[in-house]
């Protein structure tokens, strides 16, 4: 179902109006307690920019890490205000303390027509993962409507993703997306309905466990499946071949097998494979044919034939989804497989194909490959972006309003 979003506010309804907006700030921080990559932050850019422009008052909820439902320094959202008022170039009110608390109340109150602030990690407190009712309404007194730009969260049954959007619709407020959950929902649910055939799913990874419903959820739509990164081990198992000492999923062989039973030619396997007697960067390298692979071998990646054919497979598609990499592709040389998809990608995407790329690692590894920029979404969300593909309802995004008829 397509959602209302920021968009479908009215002028009356944001001007002067406090908006609770939950963001996905999750970002990594490095030993220096500096943010080592931003991607999130400016991704949720373009829907503050919206609501500042048109004079709400933002009041902005995330989380980051898993700090357990306590205070913990090394979770603290300051160094994300700090970035944000440099992106924004105003000034970012930045909330410690509990959110009942009247510290944050005058804050709140406080706000101009076009400020922001940000509350501290919000699961520092033990009722945002349990849902708890009191710390839902406690956010949500701080909103007179309610907008969700948290897709990498909205799998999340948790206060701030679902209960504090309940209270603010019970009170007459809007719940709606932002630019960003829109741009999420309309690539990996409403784009992916009717995806413009061969449609050819890319999956990796090191298990299969991971991704069971997925893979069950998506053969019955795509032409082809390729199959690379460790996951791949459990397929070879399943047809009788040697793996090594390679990562295999022994629990998993019998569903691979009934896979590949009911798949046929859809799944596409590695035919040849990367070996080393250890997987450390700079080891020495072996190509193997899949049935070649040593008793002392590790399989480190996707080798150059089967490349080949996944390059082949998706310069030919008319849709693309990329889940996991192909290999061991933060140890080089086991890289290479990785970041020749990401290429191929952006070839096909330049010739017109629609690429969708879900997961860290994907994402990572399309950004390192320096072809980002010409994928045509890349999900900001791994486990939602999961559980989207394989069908499920996410609460974050089932507590939004449906965009009504005659809605933009």
């Amino acid at each position: 179902m397509v959602r209302a979003t920021v968009e479908d506010l009215t002028d009356r309804e944001v001007h002067g109006r406090r908006v609770f907006v939950r963001v996905d700030l999750n970002v990594p921080l490095g030993e220096d307690g500096r943010i080592a990559d931003a991607g999130r932050i400016v991704a949720v850019l373009p829907t503050l920019e919206h609501l500042r422009r048109r004079g709400a008052r933002l009041v902005l909820a995330s989380h980051l890490g898993r700090p357990d439902g306590a205070p913990d320094p090394a979770y603290s959202l300051r160094p994300v205000a700090e970035d944000l008022e440099r992106r924004l170039e105003q000034s970012v009110t930045f909330i410690e303390g509990g959110v009942e608390g009247e510290r944050t109340r005058e804050a709140v109150s406080a706000l101009e027509d076009g400020g922001v602030a940000l509350l501290e990690n919000v699961r520092f407190a033990p009722g945002e993962t349990k849902n708890d009712p009191t710390f839902a309404r406690a956010l949500a007194d701080l909103g007179d409507h309610y907008v969700s730009d948290a897709f990498g969260a909205a799998h999340r049954a948790h206060a701030s993703t679902v209960g504090a959007a309940e209270v603010v619709k019970q009170r007459g407020g809007r719940a709606v997306a932002g630019l960003l959950m829109a741009r999420e929902l309309h690539f990996l649910d409403e784009a992916l309905r009717s995806p413009e055939p061969p449609f050819v799913a890319v999956m990796g990874g090191a298990k299969i466990s991971g991704k069971i419903e997925v893979v069950d959820a998506i053969l019955g739509q795509v032409d082809r499946l390729l199959v690379g990164g460790a996951m791949a081990n459990t397929f070879f198992r399943a047809l009788g071949l040697e793996v090594g000492r390679s990562l295999v999923e022994e629990d998993r062989v019998d569903f691979a097998r009934d896979l590949l039973e009911r798949a046929g030619e859809k799944i596409v396997l590695p035919v040849d494979c990367v070996v080393g007697y250890e997987i450390v960067r700079d080891t020495e390298t072996r190509t193997r044919r899949r049935d070649e692979i040593g008793p002392n071998d590790r399989v480190g990646d996707v080798g150059p034939e089967t490349l080949r054919m996944f390059t082949e497979e998706v310069h030919a598609a008319g849709t693309v989804v990329w889940n996991g990499p192909m290999g061991v592709f933060e140890v080089p040389p086991f890289d290479r497989g990785t970041r020749e998809v990401a290429l191929a990608l952006a070839h096909a995407t330049d010739a017109g194909t629609v690429s969708i790329v879900g997961g860290g690692d994907s994402a990572a590894a399309a950004e390192a490959a320096g072809v980002a920029d010409r994928i045509t979404h890349i999900s900001t969300g791994g486990g939602a972006s999961l559980e989207l593909l394989a069908g499920k309802r996410l609460p974050g995004v089932e507590v939004l309003e449906p965009k009504a008829e005659g809605e933009r």
